[in-house]
């Protein structure tokens, strides 16, 4: 029997790989990447988190995608299995999205999400 291909944690697209790079290059102390992550809150239930990353932390997931190191929480990674990360600027505003395939509710104002996590099974 065939060994199932475990589906990337996270994607990014070329506007957001190109964000993430600025960000790294202009911060004032030494990024090995960006941290994404979920925590409790919203009307949705949960939100999304990013903030740098000065070191690799070792159950941190680390994803490499057009030249970009991307780390994901462990505790975050079942939630975001399969998610793509854009960068998306308006007239007003400019911020990143996730397209979560595992979001099965949003809020309204669009601040945060419900997210069924993944079967643990798909880890293997």
């Amino acid at each position: 029997m065939a060994k199932r291909e475990r589906p990337k944690a996270i994607t990014l697209t070329d506007a957001a790989a190109a964000r993430v790079k600025e960000i790294i290059e202009n911060s004032d102390k030494e990024i090995v990447g960006v941290r994404i992550g979920v925590e409790k809150g919203g009307c949705a239930g949960m939100a999304y988190t990013m903030e740098y990353a000065e070191e690799i932390g070792p159950m941190d997931e680390v994803v490499e995608d057009k030249g970009v190191r991307v780390l994901i929480d462990p505790k975050a990674i079942l939630f975001l299995l399969g998610t793509e990360m854009d960068f998306e600027v308006g007239k007003l505003s400019s911020s990143f999205q996730f397209n979560n395939p595992n979001a099965i509710d949003a809020c309204g104002c669009g601040e945060s999400v419900t997210i069924q996590p993944v079967p643990e099974d798909a880890l293997q």
